[in-house]
């Protein structure tokens, strides 16, 4: 393969111009050996460090021996050093004593790399909007006030209910959920629209509605929806008309508790006829916009990419992918919020202008990849490998897959099995 992963690895500096440069960039440890790490979770498993989960958003906890979610590429631990009681404490080394690949190493130091390239795609996208700077909202106050990506997250099968529709306050199904659009968009500090906020509650809005065991009322309250994607006002035509989820045009001003000591919240607005409403809700959940990260912005200054006024990569009209530097260029959030079908058409256009700068150069880096010799296995007795994968709770929820595993360790022939987690991934195969 012609690519190498630099992973946990930050860019210090940029030098050169178009076809010729020099990128520093800085690895840190991982305090994991990469090529003996098996990825069979026992670190994680025996640590006794538990933090808050970032992909679950705080929602559920992790180890400080971690894989940041299951299909991570490359699919290997990390320990996380801000928490591990070794390096707090300078003992428990509970995940070296287990490891049964000898995987861990705690005297990893960071490391410089000097990479040569003749393009750079910088790839670095967006983060959610931190709705605790909008005090109305309550969010961090009351505690079934969630942001759609926390919602995201209550609804996957891999998330921390397990896609089981529960409320943060005491795990009651909601039976009433509102929808606030357009937080963290559209407003003061973030004149554009975030482009992908009213499909993402529309769709969440619809798979709650799935995963409910009740009649669920759904309601998304918007200043305007946007379906500019391919069929997308099909969809939104299906949510109202046939999943009966309701449309409501007005901007929420606030939030408050239903009662005194009720987590329900009540929901004052104006309707359209300009008559005062008011609703209770078992949880809300703010459609969070989309910004530029501060580390993304700093990463652009030391590259002297040229920024808009709201912090996003400036392109050009008729060139989407290319920044204000030759031999530099942008695909998917960076230049604008937009959604994973756009991302992909605009990564192919980033990698489409490499391929052009660097036409003249094409294959003189290429490495041939080499296979073991064949030899003559006639009259030998079959070795025959099983490999069964758990594809996280997907197969195992279902099969007991390591039953599975040692029913096949009997069978004539069979000379090694193993149950990895993801067989399909690369790594795995590797």
């Amino acid at each position: 393969m012609n690519i190498v992963l630099h992973t946990l690895t930050e860019v210090e500096a940029v030098r050169g111009s178009a076809g010729c440069f020099q990128v520093t960039v800085n690895e840190l440890p991982r305090y994991v050996d990469m090529d003996k790490c098996i990825a069979c979770g026992l670190c994680a498993a025996k640590c006794p460090r538990r933090v808050d989960d970032a992909f679950n958003r705080g929602l559920s906890k992790r180890k400080a021996a971690y894989v940041r979610y299951p299909q991570a590429v490359p699919l290997k631990y990390a320990i996380d050093a801000e928490h591990c009681l070794y390096f707090e404490k300078g003992k428990c080394r509970a995940c070296e004593k287990f490891c049964p690949a000898g995987a861990i190493d705690f005297s990893q130091q960071a490391k410089r790399h000097e990479i040569n390239v003749g393009a750079l795609v910088l790839a670095l996208g967006l983060k959610p909007f931190d709705p605790q700077r909008c005090g109305e909202y309550g969010y961090g106050k009351f505690r079934n006030v969630v942001t759609s990506m926390e919602f995201e997250r209550l609804l996957s099968s891999t998330g921390p209910s397990q896609g089981r529709l529960k409320r943060p306050s005491d795990g009651k199904e909601p039976g009433r959920i509102a929808f606030l659009q357009c937080v963290g968009s559209r407003d003061r500090n973030h004149a554009y629209c975030s482009s992908v906020c009213c499909m993402v509650s529309m769709k969440e809005a619809m798979i709650a509605r799935e995963h409910a065991r009740h009649d669920l009322d759904a309601a998304i309250f918007f200043m305007d929806i946007r379906t500019h994607g391919k069929e997308f006002e099909s969809y939104r035509q299906r949510a109202e008309k046939e999943a009966g989820i309701r449309f409501i045009r007005s901007r929420i001003h606030t939030l408050e508790p239903a009662g005194r000591n009720s987590e329900d919240l009540k929901l004052v607005y104006v309707d359209e006829e300009g008559r005062i409403r008011s609703e209770i809700f078992d949880l809300v959940v703010l459609s969070v916009g989309l910004e530029v990260p501060e580390d993304t912005v700093k990463i652009a200054e030391r590259l002297g990419i040229a920024l808009d006024p709201d912090g996003f990569a400036e392109t050009g009209c008729t060139s989407p992918a290319c920044t204000s530097i030759p031999g530099i260029y942008v695909c998917g959030g960076f230049s604008g919020p937009k959604d994973i079908p756009q991302s992909v058409v605009e990564a192919s256009a980033a990698s489409s202008q490499c391929a052009a700068l660097l036409k003249d150069s094409r294959h003189a880096l290429t490495r041939k990849k080499t296979y073991p010799d064949e030899r003559s296995v006639h009259g030998e007795p079959p070795r025959v490998g099983v490999f069964v994968c758990h594809c996280g709770v997907n197969i195992g929820s279902v099969i007991d897959v390591p039953a599975v595993r040692d029913y096949a360790q009997t069978l004539p022939g069979v000379v090694h099995v193993s149950d990895p987690m993801f067989t399909c991934s690369q790594d795995t195969q590797d």
